[in-house]
């Protein structure tokens, strides 16, 4: 399995809606903690460790390049 960065949500408004939802009324502790969870609960769902590395990698470049 490849990691796909391409667009790849139906609705990525609404899938945006609901964790902005999600997060409605948290301390910034609670949201940091369901994003950590968030975070657990959907590498358990992809469930490949090379699939989990690139998107890792991916997402640490990402956070280099916008510091």
């Amino acid at each position: 399995m490849n990691l796909n960065l391409q667009p790849n949500l139906k609705s990525p408004d609404d899938a945006y809606a609901l964790l902005l939802e999600a997060h409605e009324g948290l301390t910034k502790a609670q949201s940091d903690a369901l994003n950590a969870r968030l975070i657990l609960v959907l590498m358990n769902h992809v469930g490949d460790m090379d699939v989990l590395r690139a998107a890792l990698a991916a997402a640490a470049e990402g956070a280099r390049g916008s510091a």
